[in-house]
């Protein structure tokens, strides 16, 4: 999402697996805004200890940048959100974090499957629809509403 929101291919790098992002990593936009890439905690491959260890990286980030203005959360579209997902909104709210939600992979479902997607994740989520941004990397669908939502929280 970083390389498509910035434009590039290379900044950040992808695999095939979820999981890749290990550290707290920073990208200065603009000399402006701070984008950061937490680690992921979905469906990454490592072991519960890491995983852990991921959750204490991130709910420091959280307690301790007073400067965080929102957080993309990524969801796959395709799935339904699960405990980790949960905490992550729970956290999110408990720090007064704006949370703009972005529902990846659209492309690889149609238009209507994506609506009812989007329904069902609303309704488990119990917030609004307008909240969710459905994104592409692919297609770049949603990267400039992501960049507005972003730039909402920062004006």
């Amino acid at each position: 999402m970083i390389n498509t929101l910035l434009g590039t291919k290379k900044l950040v790098k992808v695999g095939k697996t979820p999981g890749k992002t290990r550290l707290v990593n920073f990208f200065l936009v603009d000399d402006k805004l701070m984008l950061v890439d937490l680690p992921g905690y979905g469906f990454a491959k490592v072991s519960k200890a890491e995983k852990a260890q991921w959750g204490e990286t991130i709910e420091n980030y959280f307690t301790e940048r007073t400067q965080l203005s929102a957080c993309v959360l990524i969801l796959d579209i395709r799935r339904d959100p699960n405990g980790d997902d949960l905490g992550m909104l729970f956290w999110l709210q408990h720090y007064n974090v704006r949370a703009i939600i972005a529902l990846t992979k659209c492309d690889k479902l149609s238009n209507n499957q994506q609506i009812s997607r989007l329904a069902k994740i609303s309704k488990q989520l119990n917030i609004d629809r307008e909240s969710f941004v459905l994104f592409s990397s692919l297609t770049r669908k949603g990267k400039d509403e992501i960049w507005k939502k972003i730039e909402e929280t920062t004006a």
